[in-house]
C-alpha cells in the first residue's frame, strides 16, 4: 500500500469513528444483557440445578455472540472486547487512539448491559458480586480461554472471514465448558460482571487476576498467530 493510500484509509477510519464506536457500544451492551439476563433466567428456572443453568447461560451467550458479530462486524469488526482491540492495534490494523476509544466504549457499554439486565428482571440496578472466583487454576483457565479465542479470531479472519461469527460463537460455547472459569475471556465483561450478584457475577477482588491472565493470553495468541499464519518466505 502506498503512503497516500494508507493516509487516505486512516482519514476514512477517523471520520467513521463515531459509527464504529456506536457499533462497539451496542454490541457490548447486548452481549452483557445476554450474559447476565440469561444467567438470571437460567438460575430462576433451573430449580437449583447448576449444570442446567450453566447450559442455558452458555447457549444464550454463544447465540448472541454469533448474531452480534454477523450484524456489527461489517461496521466495526465487532471486537466487543478490549483484548481483541489491543491485538488489532498491535497488528497496526487499528490506530492506538481508536483502540483506546474502543476499549473505553466497551467498558462503559458492558456496565450498562449489566444494569439493563437487572432492570428487566426487577433486581436492584447497582449490585456488587459476592461470587468467589479465585485461585490460579481459574486464572490459568482465563489465559487458556483468551489465548484460544484470539487465535481462533485471527485464524478465521485470515482463512475464512465469512465464518468469523459462527466460529467465535461456537468457541465461546465450548469454552464455557472446558475451562474452570467458564471462559470470561474479556476484560470488559469481567469488570461488568463484578457489578452483578447473580449467576454470572465475579467478586471484584478476583477480577484483576482474571484480567491480567486475559491480556497475557491475548498477547501470546497474537505472537503465535503471527508465526503460524504468516506466509512462508
Amino acid at each position: 500500500m502506498t503512503s497516500d493510500a494508507a493516509t487516505h484509509d486512516q482519514r476514512r477510519a477517523g471520520s467513521d469513528l463515531p459509527r464504529r464506536l456506536a457499533a462497539e457500544a451496542i454490541g457490548t451492551w447486548f452481549l452483557l444483557v445476554a450474559v447476565v439476563g440469561s444467567g438470571i433466567m437460567a438460575e430462576t428456572l433451573s430449580a437449583g440445578n447448576t449444570g442446567v443453568a450453566l447450559l442455558a447461560n452458555t447457549l444464550a451467550t454463544g447465540a448472541m455472540l454469533t448474531v452480534l458479530i454477523t450484524v456489527l462486524g461489517p461496521v466495526s469488526g465487532a471486537h466487543l472486547n478490549p483484548a481483541v482491540s489491543l491485538v488489532e492495534a498491535l497488528a497496526r490494523r487499528l490506530r492506538p487512539t481508536d483502540a483506546a476509544a474502543f476499549a473505553a466504549v466497551q467498558m462503559i457499554a458492558a456496565v450498562a448491559g449489566v444494569f439493563t439486565a437487572h432492570l428487566m428482571f426487577g433486581q436492584p440496578v447497582t449490585q456488587l458480586s459476592a461470587h468467589v472466583r479465585s485461585g490460579w487454576p481459574l486464572a490459568f483457565s482465563e489465559l487458556v480461554a483468551t489465548f484460544g479465542l484470539v487465535l481462533v479470531i485471527l485464524g478465521a479472519i485470515r482463512h475464512r472471514p465469512a465464518a468469523v461469527a459462527p466460529v467465535v460463537g461456537l468457541y465461546i460455547t465450548g469454552a464455557y465448558w472446558f475451562t474452570a472459569s467458564t471462559s470470561f475471556a474479556n476484560p470488559a465483561v469481567t469488570v461488568a460482571r463484578t457489578l452483578t450478584d447473580t449467576f454470572a457475577g465475579i467478586r471484584a477482588a478476583d477480577a484483576p487476576l482474571f484480567i491480567a491472565a486475559q491480556l497475557v493470553g491475548a498477547l501470546l495468541a497474537a505472537g503465535v498467530a503471527h508465526w503460524l499464519y504468516s506466509p512462508r518466505r
